[in-house]
């Protein structure tokens, strides 16, 4: 074959390029044909043009292409066979809602969703294989930023309307009605015409024809100052009295801190009980919470340490806890210095109120005392006065 031939051969490829759907010529620069669906290549073009022959039976081809036919799909045993096997059509395997058959693992796999915004859903999940999602086109869109449906129209703007925002994929159009006049002003002499801002700010004088002016209206102007100022005094306000608060929560923290320091100083007997949430008790506060009934002990007990309790009172303390609601083993951990969070976690459990006072246990300083003074705060004194009954046989110093 001659120099200009194969010239003439590369020239007619690029320009007829686009125009054949196989990309492939033959040696005469015919564009190859492709195989139809349920159809594969029996003889490559070359030479002549491709040459096709039916799928055998147990493969399928869904396409035209030049690629060979593909073996069928076997449903495994516990999921349902919908449709056989074809020469176009592989096999369909049924899954439940929401799912679909994955074929290269044997297995019902959940069906995506369109998470892009402006995407919207052009093949459902379901027979077919997954969700297909692609980019709204030109007049349509979708909002929703987890998308399981296809795209919407957009809006068309009546004549009574006019556009403020044109369509775009991830939202619609945004009319707004011609009536509405918000930037009009009302007009002079009473007439139902609308003024827009400006229009009166130069008029021609029939008489000389230059141009005149005419000043702006001075309420709007008047308006705005008012609302500024307005603002500025609220945000004023907001400032002093948060200020006030400070101040006022750091002088009451001052003198409860003087107070509780003189009560420790008059008192031998005083004790500091420090729990993990920072907050400072002495002895009598603590013997003052405690209820009138059942035994009372004096401030040299209340250092007995939790986790030395025999099992069975602390089964009983967390049985009263777990059953009341209102104020229960999560006021109890709040009055303990635990977070919302660490409780929250501590509720995930069947035995929240064994996983609180266990927890609670293995920390420094967990006295009998500082357990009662707190569930005094939360007004139980039953679970006081079954932590101070006597116990027999055993003790728990």
């Amino acid at each position: 074959m001659g120099p200009f031939v194969i010239c003439a051969l590369l020239l007619l490829k690029v320009t007829l390029g686009d125009a054949c759907t196989s990309g492939q010529f033959t040696e005469s620069g015919q564009c190859c044909s492709l195989c139809p669906a349920g159809s594969e290549v029996l003889v490559e073009c070359g030479k002549e043009d491709t040459k096709c022959t039916p799928c055998p039976k147990g493969k399928f081809s869904s396409s035209d292409g030049l690629g060979p036919c593909k073996p069928c799909t076997t449903c495994p045993s516990r999921i349902p066979t919908h449709a056989s096997c074809s020469a176009t059509q592989d096999t369909q395997c049924k899954c439940h809602n929401g799912f679909f058959f994955l074929s290269q693992f044997g297995l019902c796999a959940p069906c995506s969703k369109c998470t892009q915004a402006g995407e919207g859903v052009t093949r459902e999940c379901g027979l077919q294989g997954d969700t297909k999602c692609e980019i709204c086109a030109s007049g349509t869109f979708s909002e929703e930023l987890i998308s399981t449906k296809p795209c919407n129209n957009c809006t068309q703007c009546s004549d009574s309307e006019v556009e403020i925002r044109p369509c775009m994929p991830y939202s619609d159009t945004l009319c707004m009605d011609k009536k509405l006049h918000i930037l009009s002003r009302p007009p002079l002499d009473g007439s139902d015409t609308p003024q827009w801002p400006g229009a009166n700010e130069e008029e021609t004088s029939s008489a000389t024809g230059t141009p005149k002016f005419t000043p702006p209206d001075e309420g709007s102007s008047n308006n705005i100052l008012v609302y500024v100022s307005v603002l500025a005094a609220v945000v004023l306000g907001l400032i002093v009295y948060v200020a006030y608060k400070c101040w006022r929560s750091c002088k009451q923290k001052r003198a409860l801190s003087k107070a509780r320091a003189a009560e420790l100083g008059a008192s031998p007997e005083g004790e500091k009980l420090q729990s993990d949430s920072g907050v400072f008790l002495d002895s009598h506060s603590i013997q003052d919470n405690q209820p009138s009934k059942g035994t009372k002990r004096d401030s040299k007990q209340d250092n007995r340490l939790y986790i030395n309790l025999p099992p069975n009172r602390q089964e009983e303390v967390e049985c009263l806890l777990q059953e009341r609601e209102g104020r229960g083993w999560r006021q109890l951990g709040a009055a303990l210095g635990y977070e919302p969070e660490q409780l929250d976690l501590f509720g995930r459990g069947e035995a929240a109120a064994h996983t609180l006072l266990s927890n609670w246990a293995q920390k420094e300083g967990s006295s009998l005392g500082l357990l009662c003074s707190a569930l005094a705060r939360i007004e139980r004194p039953d679970v006081v006065t079954a932590l101070n009954s006597p116990t027999q046989g055993v003790s728990v110093v």
